[in-house]
C-alpha cells in the first residue's frame, strides 16, 4: 500500500469511528425558505420556491414518490460561482459545470464575530480583524476557505428576522472592501457567510458595492451563503466540502454543505 492510500485508508477509519465528524453546514430548503429581495427599480427578485408531487404512491406512479421543484440557483444555503458577477463574467471555468471539482472540497477559516454580529446587526469584518485573528490562530493558506460566523443562521425561522430590513434596507453583517481584498491577497478561494448573501446588508454604498461579489469573483473565487452551524466548527482544522450542481452555465446552486471536522 503506497503511502497516500495509507493516508487514505486511515482518514476512512477515523470517518467510520466517529473520530471524524461530519457537521451539516445548510439549512433546510423549500416554500419557507428565506429569499433576497431587492429593490423592484433595480432588479427582478428570485421566485418563491416551489414544491409539487408528481406521485406519491397512487396513479400517477404506484411504487414510489417524487417532486419536481421551482427554485432559483441562489436560494438557502447556496454556491456563487464567478459568473454570477458582471467582475467575472469572463472566466470559462467560471461556471458551476466547469469550475474544476476539486476546487470544491478544502480546508477552512472560522472567524467568529458572533458576539459582534449579536451585539450590531451592521457589524462589518475588516482586513484588521482578520489579521488579528490570523495573530491568534495562523495564516489562512492559499486555496482555503474564508468564512464568517455571526449566528446569524439562528434567524433562519422567519425571512423577516433573517432579511432584518427596514425603510434603511437590510442590517446584516459582512465584510469590508479591505477584508475581501487582504483574504484574496492571501489566496483565499473563497468567501462564506451565515446571511442571505456573501456580502453585507450595507454593502450597496460601499466602494465598489458588493465587494464579496464584485471582488471574489474577479479574481474568479467563489462564495457560500446562508450558511449553518459555524458554532460547530473549530477556528482552523476543519474541511469544507460544498460542491454545487452540475447545472450547464449555472451561476450558482443550492448546496448541502458539509464540514468535516477532527473530535478527540
Amino acid at each position: 500500500m503506497t503511502a497516500t492510500a495509507a493516508t487514505l485508508d486511515k482518514f476512512a477509519e477515523l470517518l467510520l469511528s466517529g473520530r471524524i465528524e461530519v457537521v451539516d453546514l445548510s439549512a433546510p430548503l423549500g416554500p419557507d425558505t428565506p429569499l433576497l429581495k431587492l429593490p423592484p427599480e433595480l432588479a427582478v427578485d428570485t421566485p418563491k420556491i416551489e414544491m409539487h408531487t408528481i406521485s406519491e404512491y397512487d396513479a400517477n406512479g404506484p411504487f414510489w414518490a417524487w417532486n419536481w421543484l421551482k427554485i432559483g440557483e441562489h436560494s438557502g444555503t447556496h454556491f456563487d460561482a464567478p459568473h454570477h458577477w458582471i467582475t467575472g463574467k469572463d472566466y470559462p471555468d467560471g461556471y458551476t459545470d466547469t469550475i474544476p471539482v476539486r476546487n470544491y472540497v478544502a480546508p477552512v477559516n472560522v472567524i467568529d464575530c458572533s458576539v459582534q454580529s449579536a451585539a450590531d446587526s451592521d457589524f462589518l469584518l475588516s482586513a484588521d480583524g482578520v489579521r488579528a485573528w490570523e495573530a491568534e490562530h495562523g495564516a489562512i493558506g492559499k486555496g482555503e476557505w474564508v468564512v464568517m460566523r455571526t449566528d446569524w443562521d439562528k434567524r433562519n425561522g422567519s425571512e423577516e428576522a433573517f432579511l432584518n430590513a427596514d425603510e434603511k434596507g437590510p442590517h446584516s453583517p459582512g465584510p469590508t472592501v479591505d477584508c475581501i481584498e487582504y483574504i484574496i491577497e492571501r489566496g483565499a478561494i473563497g468567501w462564506g457567510t451565515q446571511c442571505i448573501g456573501t456580502d453585507a446588508g450595507a454593502a450597496g454604498g460601499m466602494q465598489p458595492p458588493f465587494p464579496a461579489h464584485n471582488l471574489m469573483h474577479k479574481a474568479n473565487r467563489y462564495g457560500l451563503a446562508s450558511l449553518c452551524n459555524l458554532d460547530k466548527l473549530p477556528p482552523k482544522g476543519a474541511i469544507l466540502i460544498a460542491p454545487p450542481l452540475k447545472i450547464v452555465r449555472g451561476t450558482g446552486s443550492p448546496v448541502r454543505a458539509l464540514a468535516l471536522v477532527p473530535r478527540g
